[in-house]
């Protein structure tokens, strides 16, 4: 119940402040979303009851915020004369005892340890020079970005003095015109701040890969421009303190940008850096000095002459300062959310952040530096794979990783202390239990990797019954041969998919063809069987016969589940050119027809579940290996929970069959009630079934069934392993239950079984196990080209041609509606 006047009356009576000072504004960070462990927050302008009611609603919506803060601005109450003090004070005052120093930031723990009151640059210089009411939003970093507190706010936090902290009276100017080499090496981003002010729920969505964001342990560029364009910090004052050098030189570099101008670098080393305008003496007076406290370990500024008095001579699209350091540090968190995101797009970020328009290469650099920075170098990740080897096997017993190296000679002798990465297979527990309780088939695929050495993943992927896919082993190789393939299906028939009778689709690759017909791998009939996907078939077949309509007649052929329909669609082919049909008979009619594969393929006649996992893993595949190695685990454990939590709730509503199931029986069910069914024996199990009404483009009329043998002339009840429209009405007709024809693997107790072994949450890195061999690195073979763009080594055929149905996207944005040219 309390209200405006009563809070700034409290404020007031507490500070010891009252009849000296007024609150002319009162600002309380807003949290909006909490992730996990983290939250963000907004700002809000409290003004009136209304306000203070927002902030006591948002206490009750987000109790996890156990501190929350309110930043007042206090002035000087005028006196009689007319007269006032000329500074504005900032208190920073918390409802609890603790408090975190505040810097444009992107997430904080939920709960973080008590630091001493600092207030933050960035936000003082706000709430002194903002135009207006309204402060922009920010978030909380602790430990990152600390500067000077206002007048009369924490006099002692920043008063311990060092020896070599003292200012000269005068700096000499004897150094050339070049801007200092050294660059930061920071993994944070522009600050961000914005002047709208929604209700919580409107950024409830996480949009992390455009958020201006830092990383953990790093402050954020000082003086970045926020959405508006307008300037998130003016200036810069003394006593402003830096975690380290690279975090002070991203903040000069940053302002430098922000204000258009140039400047010189005087002095530079491990204890202090000055820094002139290019412009001194010529009108401008503009400089900066920064030291190394000793004692707190901190860069604090010293001595400060600005802002700057002089104009640019000059316009242009790019600016000096604005090198690959400083792209690197804004664009870190769109490469940490996406590493897949292309040059353009983050070039034209850039651009709009900064307002000056970088080369392609600075960009191209500062996007390899950002993922050296999260995801750790190239040539060392190869070196980590043992270690991670090690590491997942004592998380997980049981867990399977194959490591194979090759020598390293140097003038013809082997040398013992390295050895080259050659070949990785890996599987997970959780992922071989699974697979129990999956269709007996399984889909395997290649993928390019697209960083700095080349190679290929290889993916094996399975599907639950209720048409969910499940990767379950995994092989980094060289490229897709015959020697990859052997290495990769070997192991995968060890150790994850023994099962007699197991189908592979594939694409018709020489190498798969060699690694399945080989006599010692237990994949040939009838331990396994091969079917090949029929786009493959397809893009292959208009290589030499081109035409979509032939091409779609040859698709329908291959669909068809009755020998009856495959030749009405073959005939139709032949008609257009009989030379299509001897192509298709070339190839065994038993790897690429539905009507002849025996009903192993329960309807999948593509590899489109491993087309959709490459697509997951298309992030993953620009990372170091290690990277990508260790987000396996994570996105599989991830996807195990997620999964078995919908199956673990549709038992307990009571359900009996798998989702997918469901919905296929319903729509069987519509058109089953326009059937005439004859019965044939006592035993209730042959019927004929006429169709009153054909059910679809190709009908032969009347149907015969067997629920004994679970067939129907229509093929639908053999292919797919559940009844058709034809078998469900032979089951009304003698009040049988439809259930008993369904294939266990539909089941959702089956489907939970999937998902029941779950993921252990990884051992740290700290605690795996010493690993004592051969130093790993990466064949130099594989390094792709240094210089240019890399050449994409994907044969493009019609199957990478877009679906004319699908609504086009823009390049840079990726959303319908609109193209490249007009993006807003």
């Amino acid at each position: 119940m309390t209200s405006y006047d009563d809070l700034v009356r409290s404020v007031l009576m507490k500070l010891g402040l009252e009849g000296a000072k007024r609150v002319k504004k009162f600002f309380y960070r807003i949290p909006v979303t909490i992730l996990h462990d983290t939250v963000k927050y907004d700002c809000l302008t409290i003004g009136s009851d209304e306000d203070l009611q927002v902030m006591f609603l948002c206490r009750r919506q987000f109790p996890e915020v156990r501190t929350p803060e309110l930043h007042a601005k206090l002035i000087d109450v005028v006196s009689s004369s007319g007269g006032s003090n000329r500074n504005t004070t900032n208190v920073a005052t918390a409802a609890g005892s603790s408090s975190r120093a505040a810097v444009a930031s992107s997430s904080v723990p939920v709960y973080e340890p008590a630091v001493q009151l600092v207030a933050s640059p960035s936000f003082a210089v706000d709430l002194n020079d903002g135009v207006g009411d309204e402060v922009g939003s920010f978030d909380i970093l602790p430990n990152a970005l600390e500067g000077v507190p206002p007048v009369g706010v924490g006099d002692g936090v920043l008063g311990d003095a060092d020896e070599d902290d003292v200012e000269p009276d005068t700096i000499e100017d004897d150094s050339g015109d070049e801007v200092g080499a050294t660059g930061p090496a920071l993994a944070g981003g522009g600050s961000s701040s914005g002047t709208q002010q929604y209700p919580p729920h409107f950024s409830s969505l996480d949009l992390d890969a455009m958020r201006h964001e830092g990383v953990l342990g790093h402050a954020v560029g000082f003086g970045a421009r926020d959405a508006e364009g307008t300037a998130g910090l003016t200036e810069f004052q003394v006593g402003q303190q830096f975690q380290d050098k690279d975090e002070a030189l991203l903040s000069v570099k940053s302002y430098s940008i922000r204000r258009g101008v140039q400047y010189k670098v005087l002095e530079s080393d491990h204890r202090r850096y000055v820094g002139k305008c290019s412009e001194f003496g010529n009108g401008c007076t503009w400089l900066i000095r920064l030291s190394l406290r000793k004692r707190k370990g901190l860069w604090e500024v010293k001595r400060y002459n600005g802002p700057h008095t002089c104009l640019a001579t000059s316009i242009s699209s790019d600016h000096r300062s604005l090198d690959y350091y400083v792209i690197s540090a804004f664009i870190m968190p769109m490469v940490r959310a996406d590493a897949s995101v292309s040059i353009k797009v983050l070039l034209n970020a850039t651009a709009a952040h900064f307002g000056f328009r970088p080369t392609y290469r600075r960009v191209w650099m500062a996007k390899q530096k950002a993922i050296a920075l999260i995801y750790g170098d190239w040539d060392e990740s190869y070196n980590d794979i043992p270690r991670w080897v090690l590491g997942v096997q004592l998380t997980m017993p049981g867990s399977v990783a194959v490591l194979r190296t090759s020598p390293v000679r140097v003038g013809g002798q082997v040398d013992e202390s390295q050895a080259y990465f050659h070949r990785l297979f890996w599987t997970f527990p959780p992922c071989i239990e699974a697979f129990r309780h999956c269709k007996p088939l399984v889909s395997i695929d290649g993928t390019h990797l697209y960083g700095k050495y080349g190679g290929t993943l290889l993916i094996a992927i399975a599907q639950d019954g209720n048409s969910n896919i499940l990767p379950v082993a995994f092989a980094l190789v060289e490229g897709e041969n015959a020697e990859s393939w052997t290495f990769f299906l070997s192991h995968l028939r060890e150790h994850v998919t023994p099962q007699p009778g197991l189908l592979v689709i594939s694409d018709r690759h020489n190498g798969i063809k060699a690694a399945l017909e080989a006599l010692d791998e237990g994949w040939l009939p009838p331990s396994a069987y091969r079917a090949f996907c029929i786009r493959h078939v397809a893009a292959n077949f208009a290589l030499t016969f081109k035409g979509k309509d032939a091409r779609r007649l040859l698709v329908n052929a291959a669909y068809a589940k009755t020998e009856v329909e495959f030749d009405y669609w073959f005939d139709i082919l032949r008609s257009e050119d009989p030379a299509m049909c001897d192509w298709a008979n070339r190839i065994d009619y038993s790897l690429w027809t539905q009507h002849r594969d025996e009903g192993r393929r329960f309807g999948h006649m593509t590899t489109n579940i491993s087309e959709c996992v490459n697509s997951i893993l298309k992030g993953v595949r620009n990372l170091p290996v290690s990277s990508l190695v260790k987000a396996t685990y994570c996105r599989l454990a991830e996807l195990f929970v997620r999964k078995g939590r919908e199956a673990e709730a549709q038992m307990g509503t009571g359900q009996q069959f798998s989702q997918h199931l469901v919905k296929c029986i319903e729509a069987n069910l519509k058109t089953a009630r326009c059937f005439t069914v004859t019965l044939y024996d006592r035993d209730n199990s042959k019927f004929t079934v006429a169709e009153t009404t054909p059910t679809g483009s190709f009908s032969l009329g009347t149907y015969r069934v067997s629920l004994a043998s679970r067939t129907c002339d229509c093929g639908y009840f053999q292919a797919l392993h559940f009844p058709c429209q034809h078998a469900l009405a032979c089951c009304a007709y003698s009040r049988l239950t439809w259930t008993s024809y369904v294939h266990s693997v539909y089941q959702i107790s089956s489907v939970f079984s999937v998902y029941q072994m779950g993921f252990t949450p990884p051992i740290p890195e700290g605690f795996w196990p010493p690993y004592d061999g051969p130093t790993v690195i990466p064949d130099p073979d594989r390094r792709r080209a240094r210089e240019g763009r890399p050449r994409s080594t994907r044969i493009r055929t019609n199957m990478d041609e877009a679906d004319p149905n699908r609504p086009k996207r823009c390049d840079l944005c990726r959303q319908p509606g609109h193209t490249r040219r007009c993006c807003p």
